[in-house]
């Protein structure tokens, strides 16, 4: 049993190491791919970083002082809302 198990560790780490290995020389290998990653990544920061900090701002931390305060407020919306 313990052979079986060592030879099924060692072909998955071989086929990770095969993955690995395709990713890596395609990824190497772009010319065009690489400037169209920058821009997606660039894309993705512009989504989730800029849009957040514009339209999401955060309220609870603007209209109250301290963790209590807030806590009490997030309580009395859902207590107010429930049936």
């Amino acid at each position: 049993m313990i052979q079986r198990t060592r030879g099924l560790a060692a072909s998955m780490s071989n086929t990770a190491r095969k993955v690995w290995s395709l990713y890596y020389d395609g990824f190497r290998e772009m010319t065009v791919g690489k400037t169209l990653w920058v821009i997606i990544l660039l894309k993705v920061f512009i989504f989730f970083v800029v849009m957040k900090l514009l339209f999401f701002p955060n309220i609870l931390q603007r209209d109250f002082d301290s963790d209590e305060d807030r806590a009490e407020h997030v309580r009395n919306e859902l207590l107010k809302n429930t049936p």
